[in-house]
């Protein structure tokens, strides 16, 4: 088959055929359903009948019929700048304390870190339980402090704020990450520092925080995509798949009603699409913006 051609081009055929699998299945799996999806979204579309082309229907529906849709979205924006700030924070401060030089310290590492490897559902299940209002831990533990402690799950005010406080449980994740970046800091840049008489904090301040910022840019941006995708905590932690009085009516559980159980294919491929140019939005201003305050080695910024 390759006998009258180059050596070279023999190697980019060869190359080709090697990749005609990944090709056919991005095709096939990934770029095909994507753009059906964008079709469908301009179409009344329910799986049982035929597709009606509607135009802009259902993106005008979105932002002027449909209530739930801002109720989904004001809970989804409340998790999300809640939830990957507090992440970060808390993410930095751990592999700070975790970076220390004192015996046992490895010991903490695992803890600390184990419970990002855990599984979502049996994490979620765990947390229904320590929120129990009448038997839960977290409210036993409050109790000994004088403090009532609220509903949780099943008061529309602390709804959030409960799936905002099970994510800062796993935030090992992020920490692991740190600490790897913190490791590589050359102490004789803080031997520097405190011979010119820094003080700890303006080490922290100076030294640290530039030097982990690739590392808090990455995570702030996977982040943000993670919280507003957020979707199992609310299906599997409300019974009606929304919480008390749809507080934990989050976009993507909204879409998923729509798409799942009323059928409106369509009308959930609308809002696939917009989550998607949102998220791509952000994530263009992150990397647009990093430029102002990441800091790289190499001299890129």
């Amino acid at each position: 088959m390759f006998k009258n051609i180059s050596l070279r081009r023999k190697e980019e055929l060869q190359g080709f055929v090697f990749i005609l699998p990944w090709i056919f299945g991005f095709i096939v799996f990934t770029a095909g359903p994507m753009l059906f999806s964008l079709y469908a979204s301009f179409t009344n579309y329910d799986v049982t009948s035929r597709i009606d082309f509607i135009g802009v229907a259902n993106y005008s529906r979105l932002f002027t019929l449909d209530q739930l849709f801002w109720t989904s979205i004001y809970n989804t924006v409340y998790y999300v700048l809640l939830s990957v700030p507090l992440n970060t924070v808390f993410g930095v401060l751990l592999a700070v304390l975790l970076n220390q030089g004192i015996p046992g310290m490895r010991v903490f590492r695992t803890v600390y870190y184990l419970p990002s490897v855990l599984s979502g559902v049996a994490v979620y299940f765990l947390w229904m339980q320590l929120l129990s209002p009448s038997s839960g831990l977290i409210n036993i533990l409050l109790g000994f402090v004088g403090i009532q402690g609220p509903a949780w799950l099943f008061d529309p005010d602390w709804t959030k704020p409960a799936l905002i406080l099970m994510n800062l449980w796993g935030v090992g994740g992020g920490m692991l990450l740190y600490l790897a970046n913190l490791q590589g800091i050359s102490p004789a840049l803080y031997e520097a520092a405190q011979i010119d008489g820094a003080s700890a904090l303006q080490r922290f301040r100076t030294i640290t925080i530039p030097m982990i910022t690739p590392v808090i840019f990455f995570n702030l941006v996977t982040g943000l995509i993670g919280a507003f995708q957020v979707f199992q905590e609310a299906y599997v932690m409300s019974p009606d798949k929304g919480g008390p009085m749809n507080s934990l009516l989050f976009y993507n559980l909204y879409m998923w009603k729509q798409a799942f159980e009323q059928f409106n294919m369509g009308y959930a491929a609308a809002m696939a699409w917009l989550l998607f140019a949102v998220v791509m939005v952000i994530t263009m201003l992150n990397l647009k913006l990093a430029k102002r305050w990441v800091y790289y080695e190499g001299g890129d910024n």
